[in-house]
């Protein structure tokens, strides 16, 4: 991977979703510990809390234009239930996501579990089992290389 920046220096957001806890504080736990297993410091690693999925784009567009870090880490999860709240929230999400993904100027990683069962969520973030965190986290420094090895041109150029 080739980084302009030693990644012990990287400063990374984790946003979290606390909807779906049980399942997104796994995924939190895996993107972290990828984190620091790559060398980045854990004091660069800042995590904000957001009350659901739906609220991760808007955060995720606060965030990035502080200028404050290199990359964002949206971590959520949302259920299918019952009803079409499930369409509603995703698509938001994953939409809102995308769009800042786009305009933000620095990475930013589409970190949550759309599944049809916790069963599936819970299988999907376990740092023992898919560990999608973990997938998330290589996401961000994969992304973080491609910016560094491709600078954007400076305006006017």
């Amino acid at each position: 991977m080739i980084m302009e920046t030693a990644p012990e220096s990287l400063r990374i957001a984790l946003l979290v979703a606390r909807f779906n806890s049980l399942i997104t504080e796994q995924l939190l736990e895996g993107t972290r510990r990828k984190l620091l297993a790559q060398g980045l410091a854990a004091e660069n690693i800042s995590v904000m809390y957001v009350p659901g999925a739906w609220d991760l784009p808007q955060a995720a567009r606060r965030i990035a234009d502080s200028k404050k870090y290199d990359a964002v880490v949206a971590l959520g999860c949302v259920i299918r239930g019952e009803t079409a709240h499930f369409d509603y929230v995703a698509g938001h999400a994953s939409d809102g996501l995308g769009e800042v993904a786009l305009t933000a100027g620095i990475p930013v990683v589409f970190g949550v579990l759309t599944t049809d069962t916790a069963e599936q969520a819970l299988l999907r973030a376990n740092v023992y089992g898919a560990d999608k965190g973990g997938e998330f986290a290589q996401s961000a420094l994969a992304m973080l290389s491609l910016y560094a090895s491709h600078p954007a041109r400076p305006e006017g150029s």
